[in-house]
């Protein structure tokens, strides 16, 4: 029980690293939390126009999950233990202790999360996402949609009952977490990428 508990820690605390922050000191640039969205994600550090910051931020949000939640499965962790773990490096993400509490919007983690599950669900939903953002430009959509599509694709790929639940709970996570954007699309008022 210790030892589960001690995971779950864990997986939190490393879920609050906030790579997005450490980009703005690395790469000598705005610190994200002060523009745009005001959140430390990728999409946000790649308004400050420097590209590699948003990738080592994309990389660093995701690997943190699959870092995690990869070696949770190869000690045979599943079931609701397995549910837990991997929702605690999302809220860490989400909701960081070293950062106040504020965090991004948990699109990368989640992709990293998926990864460690299954590469192949992973892709798809990438996907997905890449898809609905070459279509309309609006990565808030495209994580809203591909978040959403990840538990139903689990489930056609036979993942099981625990994967289909991460997914799903991981979904509505990210789908709260973009109340603001849902409004702002509905109102016509999101920020879309240019080409």
């Amino acid at each position: 029980m210790i030892n589960q508990i001690l995971f779950v820690a864990i997986a939190y605390l490393i879920g609050s690293l906030s790579f997005g922050i450490l980009a703005s000191k690395i790469f000598s640039i705005s610190d994200p939390r002060t523009m745009g969205s005001k959140n430390p994600g990728a999409t946000n550090v790649l308004r400050t126009g420097n590209k590699y910051a948003a990738i080592f931020t994309l990389l660093g949000d995701m690997l943190k999950a699959t870092m995690v939640v990869a070696p949770a499965i190869a000690y045979d962790i599943s079931g609701l233990e397995l549910v837990v773990i991997s929702l605690a490096v999302l809220l860490g993400h989400v909701f960081p202790v070293y950062h106040k509490f504020r965090g991004g919007k948990g699109v990368a983690t989640a992709l990293g999360i998926l990864f460690a599950i299954n590469w192949v669900l992973a892709l798809i939903v990438l996907f997905v996402w890449l898809v609905i953002f070459l279509l309309f430009r609006y990565s808030s959509l495209a994580a809203i949609i591909s978040s959403l599509a990840a538990p139903l694709i689990a489930y056609f790929l036979n993942q099981g009952q625990t994967i289909v639940i991460i997914a799903g709970l991981v979904a509505l996570l990210i789908v709260y977490r973009h109340q603001s954007n849902i409004k702002n699309l509905l109102r016509g008022r999101e920020s879309r990428f240019k080409e």
